[in-house]
């Protein structure tokens, strides 16, 4: 996808030849009925004949208009300009289009337009025109390859944040394509060959361990969770090295479950195939290094991808069992459906040897954060609290919001074992707190966030597939730490919800 941006007029703009032309309408913008382009006076009519009212995805569509070179046109209302509204304007702009056959769309925004707006909207056409392709024999693939942005009074945070975007869509989209594919095309070494792609820039490294490498390093608890499967597990290691290298990186854990059948503890066939969007994480470090080689932004970023299938079988680990992980602490496995858990502590333990000024793990862990957050916001957990408020800013800027879980110690009693230093599940109650704590004791060496992204990374029912998400979290959030992020937005400023202590079928456990 090509986004460019202009400094041009709305009554320039219409005259061009663009197959198709979005404006975006602010609801306090009060159309001008003897304004001097056609446009104004016909949204001033159309509202005066409420034929269009200007509330968050209300659009007026036009065809072949006097005056109007463009061919289709469409008006669509952004209220407030909030995140949900723009990307509710955008749904309804290409649902107004989508059915003609157009390669090159304009976008005229407002003079005054945040570079947030700018942002939202073009990641919400992007997401309202997206579809899978890479399995369907005749694919509905997208007609249009750029995206012109007209703007009246050009302002360089606008210029910034088409560019930033653009990237942003690109990241989104590999996340998707790899979570969107069905498990017996999205295998541990599938993922561990699309990361040394991915990885293969002058600035970029890969390095991709099997069974031995992991089994020498001792990670007991992830090769675990691999013994039933077929596929051979794989640690994919992403390093990109924009800054010097004195500088600490961030290092940023995906947790790698390709399918999910929850092994020995097996789930309900209802919905199971929902289990490959079980390696989310993994697909949003894919998407987050993709956005990194576009950008190159000024900062070290290590990405981590513990990667296997969970499968039953006869070797495969039971209830009761007890194994040791790369830490040396051992782990009493109540529940093999509990398997993400298993994995991530192993890397956590792992990224101890990069001295990472932070370590973010993204995994799609608990049902129970689903029944907490539902789809709107991403389960943010952390020991350390600039962190987590620089998370919930990077988020809310975005528009991939986020909200802080709590982490008081009182909740790891659920986890005690008479068998082993700890158990790998603690029960239905504050399930996604529990399992915030089971990570929370292999990341005592350094800031430790945790996203459970349960809830937000893929769509269920006639609209089922990946969202994406949290790229845009996780890109805002490393560009605010290299210096090259959009200013914070006014709703990105209000606190973040600060819990008592220090921290303010899906899956089931």
């Amino acid at each position: 996808m090509n986004f460019e941006i202009q400094k041009r007029s709305l009554s320039r703009v219409i005259q061009d030849d663009f197959d198709a032309l979005i404006i975006l309408w602010p609801g306090a913008l009060v159309p001008d009925a003897s304004a001097q382009d056609p446009v104004s006076r016909m949204v001033a009519m159309a509202v005066q004949n409420g034929d269009f009212e200007l509330k968050a995805g209300a659009v007026l569509s036009l065809y072949g208009q006097p005056g109007v070179q463009v061919r289709h046109l469409v008006v669509a209302c952004t209220a407030e300009n909030k995140a949900v509204q723009i990307r509710s304007a955008m749904q309804g702009a290409w649902a107004a289009m989508k059915a003609a056959k157009i390669k090159r769309i304009g976008l005229h925004v407002p003079a005054d337009t945040m570079p947030q707006v700018l942002q939202w909207a073009l990641v919400g056409l992007c997401e309202a025109s997206y579809s899978y392709t890479t399995t369907v024999s005749q694919p509905a693939v997208r007609s249009f390859k750029q995206v012109v942005v007209s703007v009246d009074k050009l302002q360089a945070s606008q210029t910034s944040a088409v560019a930033h975007t653009q990237a942003l869509v690109a990241g989104m989209e590999v996340a998707k394509e790899w979570a969107n594919r069905p498990a017996n095309h999205s295998t541990p070494t599938q993922l561990a060959q699309v990361a040394k792609t991915i990885a293969s820039g002058r600035a970029f490294k890969c390095e991709v361990l099997g069974p031995k490498e992991v089994a020498k390093l001792g990670m007991g608890s992830f090769m675990a969770v691999a013994r039933g499967s077929a596929e051979p597990l794989r640690f994919i290691v992403m390093r990109y090295n924009g800054a010097a290298a004195s500088q600490a990186p961030v290092v940023l854990i995906g947790k790698g479950i390709t399918f999910d059948t929850g092994g020995i503890s097996m789930k309900p066939a209802a919905e199971m195939d929902e289990m490959k969007f079980d390696m989310s994480g993994a697909a949003s470090v894919l998407g987050v290094f993709k956005a990194l080689a576009q950008l190159q932004p000024a900062i070290n970023v290590v990405g981590l991808i513990p990667a296997t299938e969970n499968m039953p079988d006869g070797l495969s680990v039971k209830p009761g069992d007890v194994v040791t992980s790369m830490s040396g602490q051992t782990i009493e496995i109540l529940n093999t459906d509990a398997e993400g858990r298993l994995v991530l502590c192993d890397a956590l333990t792992y990224a101890e040897r990069f001295k990472p000024q932070a370590v973010i793990d993204i995994a799609t862990l608990t049902g129970a954060c689903v029944i907490a957050l539902g789809a709107v916001r991403t389960g943010l957990f952390s020991s350390d609290d600039a962190l987590a408020h620089q998370l919930f800013e990077a988020g809310e800027t975005a528009g991939d919001p986020c909200w802080r879980m709590p982490l008081d110690e009182d909740y790891a009693e659920a986890l005690k074992s008479r068998f082993a230093d700890v158990a790998n599940v603690g029960g239905r109650a504050a399930g996604s707190v529990t399992a915030a704590k089971f990570l929370q004791r292999f990341a005592k060496r350094f800031a430790w966030a945790h996203l459970d992204i349960a809830g937000t990374a893929w769509r269920s029912g006639a609209a089922k597939g990946a969202t994406g998400r949290p790229v845009a979290l996780l890109l805002q959030y490393l560009l605010a730490q290299a210096g090259q992020a959009q200013p914070v937005t006014k709703s990105a400023k209000k606190s973040v919800g600060k819990p008592q202590g220090r921290a303010a079928p899906r899956k089931v456990l």
